[in-house]
């Protein structure tokens, strides 16, 4: 439902938590710090209600907002220049080498030297990541009044985070590895074959092994409530929905929804924050949105753009490597890819590659976005309350409803929230009887 942990574009978690070898290239090193002036106190009371009629009219942002997107902005910079900064640090100061020498003489077995320089490199990763990571997680959210998680769940929760970014990469990155030093021509062919099975486990398994780590996931606790859902899954052609009710309350004052998840892992997840703001035709609006990610198969796009995102991705990788390494190869400590001392090199030219396409994936991603709230609206018809439901999102979650070009380009990976309000008040076809684009979905 809205930029963080949606399905609609990115993993959600599965870039988070599921980190398997190769989705651990696309984005791992990524803390963030933010800048400008902090205010403490909780975001504003939501100005709007279901019972008011007419057009619905965007609230102009808070100053408090402003600051948030403001200092949002600044974060998001930094959190580049760092994904870039650590892992080139990392190499031309020979530390990776470091890290593989020592983990050749515990490990011996090559096998074994993959799993203990992951768990060197995270290591040593989190904790030079620790004070950004720990000034965005937990100091910048409490000043906002975004938060009251205690700094025991956000500190546990990181190291459960880290512990799943050890084991999975620990498991699995010994595969590309393999292939790098078995077909050092066509090992980002054969890797980029691989990452959809890679993939779809992770959507397969975070719903089942990794989301549950960190917060309480269970039914709804409003039955009636869960039967409405039900019966307009049942309407949007969704047989043996589930609807999953997490406690994230002990953590944040934000509002969200989100799918995720894969064939019987698939289900909607509803904040428990969101169903105490939102009236009931508010939440049935935005479930109907999230319905909109199954029945247009938007998960599975996304699966087949990752996939095809990660194979060019490594064919640049394979084209920009082989020089830099010859040419730094007295600095780095290691004269082939295929050397595990290299991660970090992969991870850096990942992070370049990523930043210079993210305006295609994002576009991509606000596209699917519109088309769920289209498939909302013409399931619901509800077009003022899911207006409201945005506008209690932008005060909720301290969110700027119109934050201009750069923005969008390589950060909004849902249409602004002006956007979406001006649409839900427009967009009423049924009105003037032409045809739906997604009534043949509906039951």
């Amino acid at each position: 439902m809205t930029a963080k942990h949606s399905t609609g574009m990115f993993i959600g978690r599965a870039a988070i938590g599921v980190l398997l070898g190769l989705v651990i290239f696309v984005g791992v090193m990524t803390p963030a710090f933010a800048q400008g002036g902090l205010s403490g106190g909780q975001a504003p009371a939501p100005s709007v209600s279901s019972s008011d009629q007419g057009p619905v009219r965007v609230p102009e942002p808070s100053e408090l907002a402003m600051r948030h997107h403001r200092g949002g902005n600044a974060l998001w910079v930094v959190d580049q220049c760092w994904a870039m900064v650590v892992p080139a640090l990392l190499l031309f100061g020979g530390f990776s080498a470091r890290m593989r020498n020592a983990a050749r003489r515990v490990g011996r077995k090559w096998f074994f030297t993959i799993g203990i320089y992951v768990a060197i490199f995270f290591g040593i990763t989190f904790l030079i990541d620790l004070p950004l990571s720990y000034y965005e997680g937990f100091v910048r959210p409490h000043a906002y009044g975004l938060s009251n998680q205690a700094f025991g769940k956000w500190f546990g929760d990181s190291l459960k985070e880290e512990m799943v970014n050890i084991v999975t990469g620990a498991l699995f990155l010994w595969v590309p590895y393999l292939l790098l030093r078995k077909s050092p021509k066509r090992w980002w062919l054969y890797t980029g074959i691989l990452v959809p099975f890679f993939l779809f486990f992770a959507f397969f398994t975070a719903p089942i092994v990794v989301d549950p780590l960190f917060n309480d996931f269970g039914p709804m606790k409003d039955k009636a409530l869960e039967s409405k859902i039900l019966a307009l899954a049942g309407r949007a052609g969704i047989d043996g929905g589930n609807v999953f009710e997490v406690e994230k309350s002990v953590d944040t004052k934000e509002l969200n929804a989100y799918v995720t998840g894969l064939m019987d892992t698939k289900r909607i997840v509803l904040w428990d924050t969101i169903i105490a703001k939102f009236s009931e035709e508010e939440l049935l609006f935005v479930v109907g949105h999230e319905m909109a990610h199954y029945v247009l198969g938007h998960v599975w796009a996304l699966l087949v753009i990752l996939s095809g995102f990660m194979l060019f991705a490594l064919y640049a990788v394979y084209r920009v490597s082989d020089g830099l390494i010859r040419r730094y190869q007295h600095r780095f400590g290691f004269s082939e890819l295929s050397d595990i001392a290299s991660l970090p090199l992969i991870i850096l030219l990942m992070n370049i590659i990523t930043l210079v396409t993210l305006p295609c994936v994002m576009g991509y991603s606000r596209y699917q976005e519109h088309e769920a709230d289209r498939f909302a609206l013409e399931l619901t018809h509800s077009n003022h309350a899911g207006a409201i439901a945005f506008v209690k999102l932008q005060e909720g979650n301290l969110e700027n409803p119109r934050p201009g070009l750069l923005f969008t380009l390589w950060q909004g990976s849902h249409p602004s929230i002006g956007d979406r309000v001006d649409y839900c008040n427009t967009y009423r076809p049924w009105e003037t009887g032409q045809p739906l684009r997604y009534g043949h979905y509906f039951k």
